[in-house]
């Protein structure tokens, strides 16, 4: 049987994950009266009614596992990961510039992110010295424990 939490199907959004790597489409979207599911490669949005904010952190585990073909060709063991589940911004405020960008050279404890988690807001520092040479996600995602946010050499 399914597993449901506030009203999403757990397991129907896993099998859509499951068909998105099985058939190497970038995009899968379904609709069942009031619920829309869609999930993606480069992001996913679950849309409820009145319920947006709470279904997408419920989507971000099988679109990580989606993307996770593509994640592993690269070398990852400099990537600084998060240490909480939340949603990642960029940059301080909307619309400001970005704390830091790819090519950028970054210092221990310089602040390159922030994940949102129960409404605080918590800046990610730097974990060393180095050259920002990739940004693994996109501003206003969600993101899951352990998953690389930017790479550091």
């Amino acid at each position: 049987m399914a597993e449901k939490k506030s009203g999403i199907d757990q397991a129907l959004i896993r099998d859509l994950a499951n068909i998105l790597n099985e058939t190497d489409l970038t995009e899968i979207e379904v609709e069942q009266d009031a619920l829309r599911i869609r999930v993606s490669r480069n992001g996913t949005q679950v849309m409820m009614p009145q319920m947006q904010a709470y279904a997408q952190p419920v989507a971000a585990a099988p679109a990580a596992a989606a993307a996770a073909p593509v994640a592993a060709a690269r070398d990852l063991s400099k990537a600084l990961t998060a240490p909480m589940v939340g949603t990642v911004y960029l940059s301080p405020a909307p619309g400001a510039r970005a704390f830091v960008e790819v090519g950028a050279t970054v210092k221990e404890g310089q602040t390159l992110l922030i994940i949102e988690a129960m409404k605080t807001m918590n800046q990610i520092p730097a974990p060393r010295s180095g050259k920002v040479v990739e940004i693994l996600i996109e501003d206003g995602s969600p993101v899951e424990y352990g998953e690389p946010l930017v790479v550091i050499e």
